[in-house]
């Protein structure tokens, strides 16, 4: 796929710091605000964030497919509304106007005041209207692992996981944008297995490494999407924490499944990196076996090689790196999520998120979770401080980060952080 803000030799006129998550082959779009401007969509190059309403207005988008109020707006939505040929020529377009051999805007330095806002004068806000949210399972090294902690270790997987991307429906009402706080939540636990349960905090409080991907809309109700069709559904992705209380879940989820254990938040980051940004690292998806059923066969590389991290971070301590993972090694690729979602008929819309499902590596330190990493406590893990952690504990900071580098071009998503708070009395 010939993308034209892909190619590698692009350079802008922006300054673009070594080392950058976002130099002008990334263009990220997310939506802020500043003291003086109301929330808006902005695409972010290197330290700045250039504001897409002021750039229409000065009428450097003309001859695209996009109005006004698609940027002045709170959420991407509107923007997304216009579909995947719309937003690509938005990115391309964007690109040309920050391209160092293209001077139409950089040579007028009073517009160049108005669209460029560094990253220190700008608020973040939550990106989308999310609509419905879908979280799989989709981590075959993941699932082995819960299932030798928690079942027979000869039959780790369940009959259905080598066969089905396993996914169940969230609640997108407490996904939070990163930085925004959370509590540790209350519910039922049982800390004696043959004692009866108690009301309580969560006594073992988890990350999960997750990745996030949007959808433009779907097809109607009733059509389903195949493999070869599902990332032209897709807009882009994001990192994601799907929080997860393991001593809530471990009481309740038979025989339903994940219910006050994961609905009380889940994190993500601000900037959402497009699908077509994030061709240039394709890479193939593990083998999967036995062969899967003629529905979810795909042809091509469906996976991406980012490269994640997730540190702690104690309450006024330096932080410290507990996994290196990388989202390639999921079993099931974006496209067979989507088309296993949509095969029964379900619709998806402009703004619903579906999330990867904890991404844990084949080695001890590239587990994405805490229930992995000290292996349900058995194994804590130190902390810079000293200190050590089985699970989250309060005030402690959680960082996930996440980027890709090829041919000398890095596209990184930032970082989704969250500080967890006591339990509210």
């Amino acid at each position: 796929m010939n993308i034209a803000a892909n190619n590698p030799e692009l350079r802008s006129w922006v300054e673009v710091k070594q080392g950058s998550d976002f130099p002008i082959q990334n263009l990220p779009f997310g939506i802020f605000k500043t003291n003086g401007l109301t929330p808006r969509v902005g695409v972010r190059i290197g330290d700045f964030v250039l504001d897409l309403k002021t750039l229409f207005v000065l009428g450097y988008l003309e001859n695209l497919a996009f109005e006004l109020s698609d940027f002045d707006s709170e959420y991407l939505n509107p923007m997304m509304k216009k579909g995947k040929k719309a937003t690509r020529d938005l990115r391309n377009r964007i690109s040309k106007l920050l391209n160092a051999t293209h001077d139409d805007l950089k040579k007028n330095e009073h517009h160049v005041g108005q669209v460029l806002i560094h990253i220190d004068q700008v608020e973040m806000c939550m990106p989308l209207q999310i609509g419905d949210y879908t979280d799989f399972y989709s981590s075959k090294e993941h699932a082995t692992n819960v299932g030798v902690m928690f079942r027979d270790p000869a039959n780790a997987l369940l009959p259905n996981w080598l066969w089905i991307p396993v996914g169940y429906h969230g609640r997108s009402s407490s996904i939070i944008i990163s930085g925004e706080a959370i509590h540790r939540p209350k519910g039922q636990i049982k800390p004696v297995d043959n004692e009866d349960p108690i009301y309580a905090p969560s006594r073992q409080l988890d990350f999960e490494l997750e990745m996030g991907f949007f959808t433009f809309d779907g097809k109607p109700i009733g059509d389903s999407i195949s493999t070869e069709e599902a990332e032209e559904y897709i807009f882009g992705m994001c990192l994601f924490n799907d929080w997860s209380a393991r001593d809530i879940q471990k009481w309740e989820y038979v025989p339903l499944g994940p219910f006050l254990a994961k609905n009380f938040a889940s994190s993500i980051s601000s900037w959402i990196v497009t699908l077509d940004a994030l061709q240039p690292f394709k890479t193939e998806t593990p083998k999967q076996e036995p062969e899967v059923l003629e529905y979810l066969k795909f042809t091509g590389e469906k996976s991406y090689d980012i490269h994640l991290e997730v540190a702690i971070k104690p309450d006024s301590s330096a932080e410290t790196i507990v996994s290196r993972s990388n989202f390639k090694y999921m079993y099931w690729n974006m496209a067979q999520q989507l088309a296993h979602h949509t095969v029964n008929g379900c619709n998806v819309r402009c703004g619903d998120l579906m999330g990867s499902g904890t991404i844990s590596g084949p080695t001890e330190d590239s587990y994405g979770s805490m229930l992995e990493l000290a292996w349900k406590g058995t194994k804590p893990l130190p902390m810079n401080d000293g200190s050590e952690r089985k699970f989250i504990m309060d005030n402690d900071i959680v960082t996930i980060r996440g980027f890709c580098e090829k041919n000398g071009v890095r596209i990184g998503f930032g970082e989704v952080s969250t500080k967890v708070l006591p339990a509210k009395k």
